[in-house]
């Protein structure tokens, strides 16, 4: 994991040290979206509709991981974020990188066309997802946050909004654009319409990126985003095999 703590954050010096942003879905379940989440000790996760990620309290805490093998059962699979390596009983089925950014020289403000989106809205979001794979966005993803979205005759072509609230911080997601609406910047009036209403409730924006994907990557960097935390994703089978009590 490579850090960064220098950087400014919505303005305000990042302390050095430990910040809620290293272990940010672990900070969003034990903090604001405690009430989306399930919980046992010092492992944590969003269902599966909401999002498909659980997070530990120390990775490197064997306790964590005999809890969160408590919390998923045997022989369920399941993503950690971030997780540098799991235990030897604990089986690596698959995994990521992410490269994270923070609001450092970000203008917010209001986008006129951007309409709020919400639960009735779910069935177009998710076919605009489909079509542009802006990362994971399930049917109760939509409760995370605040959704925005820009519609061209009734169609909605662009889209952001609010995934994990930490304390002091909300990252911005779920950024994608239509591919034939492309180049007329609605991405970017959307992130900073979604920023200026993180920036109203007092926190700052971040948001995070694949590695690989170099135009999402210069748009944050263009706008006003710095890079500041590259980490794991793994993605594992818990110990054990299920079980079925009708079978002998």
């Amino acid at each position: 994991m490579t850090l960064q703590t220098d950087l400014r954050g919505g303005g305000a010096p990042l302390a050095p040290g430990p910040s809620p942003l290293d272990n940010a879905v672990w900070a969003a379940l034990t903090g604001p979206h405690a009430h989306l989440g399930e919980r046992v000790g010092r492992a944590a996760r969003y269902p599966d509709d909401v999002y498909a990620y659980a997070a530990l309290a120390d990775p490197t805490d064997p306790a964590a991981w005999a809890d969160l093998r408590t919390l998923v059962g045997p022989g369920a699979t399941v993503k950690i974020k971030p997780a540098e390596a799991a235990p030897p009983d604990w089986e690596v089925v698959g995994g990521g990188a992410g490269v994270q950014f923070v609001d450092t020289a970000l203008r917010a403000e209001p986008a006129s066309e951007a309409v709020r989106l919400g639960p009735d809205d779910v069935p177009e979001m998710l076919d605009l997802v489909a079509r542009t794979a802006p990362g994971p966005f399930r049917t109760r993803t939509v409760e995370m946050g605040s959704y925005l979205g820009i519609r061209h005759r009734g169609r909605l072509i662009a889209m952001a909004g609010e995934r994990l609230r930490l304390p002091g911080w909300t990252e911005i997601s779920a950024v994608c654009t239509d591919p034939d609406h492309r180049g007329r910047g609605l991405a970017t009036r959307l992130v900073r319409a979604v920023a200026a209403g993180i920036r109203e409730r007092g926190d700052t924006p971040f948001l995070h990126a694949a590695p690989g994907n170099a135009n999402a990557i210069r748009l944050y960097e263009s706008i006003g985003f710095t890079e500041r935390l590259r980490g794991r994703t793994l993605l594992l089978r818990s110990p054990g095999t299920t079980t079925n009590a009708g079978l002998l």
